[in-house]
């Protein structure tokens, strides 16, 4: 159905008389007179008849206003949503208790004028996709990851080092450290239940154990992060990952101990993403937002693993 027929029905259903419309419209009243018999023809029912004072709606044409006026609100949201700077900015921060949720939520304290959706995406290749095709402007993620190159059309850049935490219960060996050393790790069981293989993360925790012979596992249901925090408070010899960004809350009396892992303090590393052509206003506001709030990265004294390196080519490792 062409929208044009049904832009200037409406017209002429609000103004009683077709060269109204068509003054309205910037037509002539020939050219208002042809699309109403088109939208006519289409929809094989008359939907005015003409009167001493001008044009009067049909049963049929009563029945169709409300609906058509409706197709053109559609038609005008669905405009607004892919004009650049008229629609909200689309970002993907993976999960909402994570470190890209916490710079989100402080880009919008700074920015509050501009609107914002956050979604959450799982999958690697589901955000590129989305940012590819315009569903999403930006996500974050950590790129670099063997044999998962990005797309040529993605841009990406180091935006945080997250340094890792070892969570433990209260009667975990390590609960009364104030920090620990990375190699002081070898032989206790740390828990992750939610690595899953073929994600960027289940990549950076293969390298740590790789590198510093750690033991993680990745057994068992994944119930969410309520019960991994249980399950951690009440067995002594379990221990857990978590970022030092990450916002968890827990009962009092479990007695969970947070503990800054050390020499050297392995860091997640987030990077924003984006589509090379993207020029939505807020995006550039995030970018610069972000490239004026990250802290160093490759810090002295912190660990990423050797892919996970910024676009500019800068290494990893200090």
């Amino acid at each position: 159905m062409d929208l044009d027929t049904v832009r200037t029905f409406v017209a002429a259903a609000d103004a009683g008389q077709f060269q109204e419309a068509a003054a309205e419209l910037s037509v002539t009243q020939q050219a208002v007179s042809k699309r109403i018999a088109s939208l006519e023809r289409a929809l094989d029912v008359r939907l005015f008849t003409r009167t001493a004072r001008g044009a009067k709606l049909t049963i049929d044409g009563q029945a169709f206003l409300p609906h058509a006026r409706e197709l053109l609100r559609a038609a005008d949201r669905a405009v607004a949503s892919v004009r650049t700077g008229r629609r909200p900015l689309r970002v993907d921060i993976i999960a909402s208790r994570g470190a890209a949720s916490g710079l989100m939520r402080a880009f919008h304290r700074a920015h509050p004028e501009i609107e914002l959706d956050v979604v959450m995406l799982f999958e690697m290749e589901t955000a590129l996709s989305a940012i590819r095709s315009g569903a999403i402007d930006a996500s974050f993620r950590a790129v670099g990851a063997p044999g998962r190159p990005l797309p040529p059309d993605i841009e990406s850049v180091r935006v945080l080092d997250e340094p890792l935490h070892l969570l433990t219960g209260p009667a975990h060996a390590l609960a009364s450290a104030r920090s620990v050393p990375l190699a002081g790790l070898a032989g206790h069981r740390i828990w992750m239940p939610g690595i899953v293989p073929g994600t960027e993360w289940a990549a950076y925790y293969d390298d740590l154990v790789a590198e510093f012979g750690l033991t993680i596992e990745a057994t068992g249901p994944n119930f969410g992060s309520d019960a991994l925090l249980d399950t951690v408070a009440d067995t002594p010899a379990l221990a857990t990952f978590m970022g030092g960004r990450t916002r968890l809350v827990w009962p009092a009396d479990h007695g969970l101990r947070r503990i800054p892992v050390t020499d050297p303090a392995p860091v997640y590393p987030h990077s924003l993403l984006w589509h090379r052509d993207n020029a939505h206003p807020a995006l550039a506001a995030l970018r610069a937002y972000l490239a004026a709030t990250a802290a160093d990265h490759d810090a002295p004294g912190t660990w990423a693993p050797d892919w996970a390196t910024p676009r500019d080519g800068a290494p990893s490792r200090r």
